[in-house]
Formats: C-alpha cells, sequence, structure tokens
C-alpha cells in the first residue's frame, strides 16, 4: 500500500459520513494492483458463501427426504 498523505485519526470515523470519508481517503491510497486484488479476493470469497449455502440447502433437503 502506497502511502501518499498522513492519516489522522478523527472522532468523526464513528459516524455514517465519516466513515465513508475514511474509506475514500484508504482508497486514495491503493494502487490499481491493490484494488484488482481486493476485488479479486471479495469475488472468490462470495463464491465460497454461495458454494457452502447450496451445499447446506443440498444436505437441508437430503434430510427433509429422508424424514
Amino acid at each position: 500500500m502506497s502511502e501518499p498523505l498522513k492519516i489522522v485519526p478523527d472522532w468523526r470515523w464513528g459516524t455514517a459520513e465519516g466513515s465513508r470519508d475514511l474509506d475514500r481517503l484508504l482508497d486514495r491510497r491503493l494502487t490499481f494492483r491493490e484494488k484488482l486484488e481486493w476485488l479479486e479476493e471479495a469475488e472468490d470469497l462470495t463464491l465460497r458463501f454461495r458454494a457452502s449455502r447450496e451445499r447446506r440447502a443440498a444436505l437441508q433437503s437430503q434430510r427433509e427426504t429422508k424424514a
């Protein structure tokens, strides 16, 4: 992560608007490659969650048919 500017902690980060401001500040510090890596990791996580939900649903339906 490159560090072009110093981020000083602020009490506003505890508010909804301040949280969005902090996200924008942190996003500015990421390089394009880091943003792509973050997106790929988020996509992988989404796919794992989906597969887990599908496995759980399949197991649930198998249990229901046996009962």
